[in-house]
């Protein structure tokens, strides 16, 4: 038997920088190893280390440039957590609602313009008929049991013309480059145009969604609007025309998900279900979520909340224990960092302990795979590995019997002739995210209603005060909850009115992390191991596998090349002094 080794860097289609090294059988085209690396290094932690708590928030925001809003959020409530303040119910709607806004825009941008090129041949739909176009998707939105968003042949015709123009002039600009016409592409033209003329409508309700976050987060990306105890935007929601425009641009934005994005998802599901059925990119079926979107006030930790949390192991959907914040460290024996043991983040460390690649090729830098190869921490919980996400928060909230979340899969998988097995998949993947999306396009008009009632009965309190020098001396606290990609957890230790300790734990850590101290992979490594690609010199299978999971490897400093050169050195200071 002989293998490939194959590199993929940059993975493009992503947030930040990723590259995976596939080891692939030539017999059977099969990934019989794999390793995925980080080549970035992120240190806000350190650069938040002497700052006055309160302003952690802001700066924490900066190590995502899409899910901002959701660490700006995570880092207050550790902070709130720390000097034990619970925010007032307007404040939690209000929060919910931005949250809530966010979601659906994050999995609207990733299945549309990150990751649906992976399953949508652009070029097919060139050979498509526009009537058979506009029949599939009046079929499936039928399936859905909804009225399609599109549904007229001259869309679809014109959509078409785009198309042509794009590649007879040789420019198909954000679609160069993909592997069209691989033979691991399954939908019709006539569904690729569906596909791709969905992909261009989705960006105008990707503005409604923006617009959405603004009117209570001030401005999107990086909001504003959120302090310690409360959220400031009180005079905003006591206008009835802003209000009313937020409801307004979400009942469009539920109107798209239900007649295309859903509709869409069902078609994947019957084109791509023999993968569905072999479990293709299905990983540590392993699943944790820290539990989001908390429905009655009080500690945050005790609420109800939206997606509940616990913990489902190898897909026993009979079992789910608890979240357990005590459990969750983070190993670095293969990142570059230096530490003893997997520590908690309580006491976590950010110790950069950059060892480089292991040998040049034919110019050509590979992974010191044996030792430390990514710029990840692995995080375990009790010692184990675990995937999160929006597919986690199905099958953990379907485990629960969580009324609303078992509804919409049982729909889902009975309406699509499927079982909840098939999520476990890279499709089931990508189905649970567009799952979530309806679900919060039904339940964030609750909300607005529930806000409303509350500032008609003359509750305008929005924020709760405490006395910043008697409960920040001596602190710590966190903030664990949901973001886009998964479990999201900050935590902070005080002295003396200032940040002492900070440590945050992304859900790409969760899922990106290379291998832990026992030698066991990660979830996007156990994902692409096993996969059977069409074409080894297109690796199309390996990238749809790892787009399921939306990675995001942002905000941090590129520190080496893909030849191994080293470009600069850095010095990160507690002062931010870069």
């Amino acid at each position: 038997m002989a293998n490939k080794h194959i590199v993929i860097d940059p993975i493009t289609r992503i947030e930040g920088h990723m590259r995976i090294e596939a080891v692939i059988d030539d017999a059977t085209n099969t990934v019989v190893d794999v390793f995925c690396s980080s080549t970035m290094f992120r240190g806000i932690e350190t650069i938040l280390k002497g700052r006055d708590p309160r302003d952690c928030g802001l700066m924490a925001m900066r190590i995502c440039g899409v899910c901002t809003v959701t660490h700006f959020q995570r880092s207050i409530e550790a902070v709130e957590n720390a000097f034990n303040v619970q925010v007032p119910a307007n404040a939690r709607l209000m929060r919910n609602l931005i949250q809530g806004a966010l979601f659906m825009h994050d999995h609207l941008v990733h299945y549309y313009h990150l990751h649906s090129l992976d399953w949508v041949d652009v070029i097919s739909a060139l050979d498509a008929d526009p009537h058979a176009a506009a029949t599939e998707a009046a079929k499936w939105a039928n399936v859905a049991g909804e009225t399609p968003w599109t549904a007229d042949a001259a869309i679809f015709s014109a959509m078409k013309e785009r198309l042509a123009k794009f590649v007879a002039k040789g420019r198909l600009g954000i679609f160069g480059n993909g592997y069209w016409g691989n033979s691991s592409y399954k939908l019709t033209p006539a569904q690729n145009l569906v596909a791709i003329t969905h992909y261009f409508q989705a960006l105008e309700v990707q503005r409604d969604l923006g617009q959405m976050m603004t009117i209570i987060g001030g401005k999107d990306p990086h909001p504003q609007s959120l302090v310690v105890g409360g959220i400031t935007s009180i005079n905003d929601i006591r206008d009835p025309e802003r209000m009313k425009l937020f409801r307004d641009l979400a009942l469009r934005v539920r109107q798209f998900i239900k007649g295309a994005y859903i509709p869409d998802m069902y078609m994947l599901a019957q084109m791509y279900k023999d993968e569905m059925s072999a479990g293709s990119g299905a990983g540590l079926k392993s699943f944790l979520v820290y539990g989001g979107f908390p429905l009655n006030d009080g500690p945050i930790e005790q609420a109800a909340k939206l997606f509940p949390g616990g913990i489902v192991h190898n897909g026993d959907l009979t079992k789910v224990t608890d979240f357990d914040p005590a459990l969750v460290t983070e190993d670095v024996t293969h990142a570059w960092y230096a530490a003893p043991s997997p520590e908690h983040p309580s006491v976590g460390t950010t110790t950069p302990d950059y060892t480089g690649f292991k040998n040049i090729t034919n110019g050509v830098a590979y992974l010191d795979t044996d030792n430390k190869y990514s710029w990840i921490k692995s995080p375990l919980y009790d010692d184990q590995r675990v995937e999160v996400g929006p597919l986690a928060r199905m099958i953990v909230g379907y485990a629960r019997g969580d009324v609303r979340i078992k509804g919409y899969v049982d729909n889902f998988i009975t309406r699509a002739n499927i079982t909840v097995d098939h999520l476990y998949s890279s499709a089931g993947r990508t189905i649970g995210r567009a799952l979530e999306s309806e679900l919060m396009s039904d339940i964030i008009t609750d909300w607005v209603d529930e806000l409303n009632t509350n500032i008609a009965s003359g509750d305008l309190t929005s924020w709760t005060k405490f006395d910043f020098n008697a409960v920040s001396q001596n602190a710590q606290g966190y903030g664990v909850e949901e973001a886009p990609r998964g479990a999201l957890g900050h935590w902070i230790r005080i002295e003396n009115g200032k940040v002492a300790n900070y440590q945050a734990v992304v859900p790409s850590t969760w899922n990106a992390g290379p291998r832990d101290h026992l030698g066991r992979l990660g979830a996007y490594e156990e994902s692409i191991k096993g996969l059977k690609v069409a074409n080894i010199n297109e690796p199309l299978e390996i990238l749809r596998t790892v787009h399921s999971f939306d990675p995001c490897i942002a905000c941090a400093v590129h520190v080496v090349d893909t030849r191994g050169k080293e470009l600069g050195s850095f010095k990160v200071d507690p002062i931010c002094g870069l």
